[in-house]
């Protein structure tokens, strides 16, 4: 089977031979599986919180190819932290004919696996939140105390040795006179050719434009603002504009603003992408608007062979129909006790199975353990020897690294006690279905895939024995009906 490694830091604080120990035990992994690897994708210093990573999107449109049949990572966080990207991503790949999987973390191929997987995931996320939070911290401190907290220092300021702005003598005046010209008249296009006559560049090298002009003049900074999320301290840094001449720049830019479009486009996020299928031909329902004949815009799901024209007459399905059904559905089945404890001992033994890594570690330490204790005693009986002494101090050393090993284990990947696992299951019954995050993670985490038909929905869940067949005359009348038709037929 083909396969390929994808690899990731996320900070400057972490080496780059974490990048070639994640990709050593990928390439073991591959063997022990008989797995052909291909190649790498590699992204260095930067965290998996954001899609916005080259190599892992190079991955993706890479994987249209069909070059490869298996993406190897070192842990589940290395893919992603946010469980809706990794749960969209991981769809992308699977419509492919791709899988993800961990060379850390053996995640079983049945349904269970898959919610197990959500719960690692959703631990990923908890621990970047938790992270984010602790540098937010460190960073108010500074803050107040009006210290420089990283980024782009803003033109006309310098930072000293102890991270306070200071107005730098050669660019400073330079702001000046900007906000002098601006104010008697000139335009911001005038400003930036003179600029640029006078080779005056940006604080990054390149030459100043339009956005980061108006960016200049709109920056509170040069009046000694200081401002940091929360944190705001009027006389934090050095001056460099007065009050009055900012404020006078701010009016004439108020009036030369263009006026804003009356109406702003709204983009939808369709829940149910990558798991709504037609019932008729088995593929993919999309997203899409249309408009009625009375004018009024709509929101629906249609089948993509049925909207090429190839054959399939799948009727459209309203997107708030559809989804609000899905989730109510979902929350339903959670309030289920019995189901709730089938899940609970699943999970637990479910995890049981895949943790491997931690009993060997533990194992090996337990063997390390004896063989010090061996030795000791071989030293009580008067058995000591040079070698004696080197193999004593080598075991001790292999003790202390493995003790570490364990500890970074456990706290990367927590084990999940019987309590924690019927918590998470149980919280989702608390949703709070008009909020959009929690109406996709309650999908992602237990929905499986959706089938639709003229007549019926068959809900595929993330458990063994999770498919249940809906027909819509069981749905009206009952407490799921949800008001107004689920199908649209007249779009123009």
């Amino acid at each position: 089977m083909r396969a390929v490694i994808y690899a990731r830091y996320s900070s400057d604080s972490q080496r780059e031979e974490s990048i070639e120990g994640q990709i050593r035990e990928c390439k073991e992994y591959a063997e022990r599986n008989n797995f052909t690897v291909l190649g790498t994708y590699i992204d260095r210093a930067l965290s998996a919180k954001t899609d916005n990573r080259p190599d892992f999107q190079r991955m993706i449109t890479d994987s249209t190819k069909r070059l490869f049949d298996v993406v190897i990572v070192w842990k589940l966080d290395r893919f992603a932290r946010n469980r809706y990207d990794s749960a969209r991503y991981k769809a992308v790949l699977r419509k492919n004919g791709i899988r993800v999987v961990s060379a850390r973390e053996t995640i079983s191929d049945g349904p269970e696996g898959i919610l197990l997987e959500s719960m690692l995931e959703g631990y990923a996320e908890y621990y970047s939140a938790d992270l984010a939070e602790k540098v937010i911290r460190g960073l108010t401190e500074n803050a107040l105390k009006c210290k420089y907290n990283g980024g782009t220092v803003p033109f006309g300021y310098q930072i000293d040795s102890e991270q306070h702005y200071q107005i730098n003598p050669l660019t400073a005046p330079v702001v000046q006179d900007i906000f002098l010209r601006y104010s008697e008249g000139s335009t911001m296009k005038e400003l930036v050719d003179s600029l640029d006559k006078q080779g005056i560049r940006s604080v990054r090298g390149g030459k100043i434009n339009l956005t980061i002009l108006a960016h200049m003049l709109k920056n509170r900074r040069y009046i000694g603002e200081y401002r940091y999320r929360d944190v705001v301290q009027p006389d934090g840094i050095p001056q460099i504009i007065t009050e009055e001449l900012f404020d006078h720049v701010q009016e004439r830019m108020h009036k030369n603003r263009k006026a804003p479009a009356r109406f702003k486009a709204v983009v939808e996020q369709y829940l149910l992408t990558t798991k709504l299928f037609c019932g008729k031909c088995g593929a993919s329902m999309v997203g899409e608007s249309g408009t009625s004949h009375t004018g009024k815009s709509h929101q629906y799901y249609k089948c993509v062979i049925a909207k090429k024209k190839k054959g399939c007459t799948k009727k459209t399905v309203k997107k708030d129909w559809i989804e609000n059904f899905v989730v109510q559905y979902t929350l339903k089945m959670l309030m289920d006790d019995a189901l709730i404890n089938r899940l609970t001992a699943s999970l637990l033994q479910l995890q049981k199975q895949e943790n491997t890594t931690l009993p060997l570690l533990k194992q090996q330490f337990s063997e390390t353990e004896r063989a010090i204790q061996n030795l000791l005693n071989a030293i009580q009986q008067g058995l000591l020897t040079p070698s004696t002494k080197q193999r004593l101090d080598e075991l001790e050393e292999a003790k202390s690294n493995l003790e570490i090993s364990i500890l970074q284990e456990e706290m990367q990947k927590p084990s999940l006690s019987e309590k924690q696992i019927r918590f998470w299951i149980c919280k989702f019954r608390e949703t709070d279905v008009a909020d959009l995050k929690q109406r996709q993670q309650l999908i992602d985490s237990f929905v499986n895939s959706i089938y639709l038909y003229d007549d019926k929905v068959i809900l595929i869940f993330n458990y063994k024995d999770g498919t249940k067949t809906i027909t819509f005359e069981d749905i009206n009348g009952s407490d799921l009906d949800i008001a107004g038709a689920p199908y649209i037929l007249r779009l123009v």
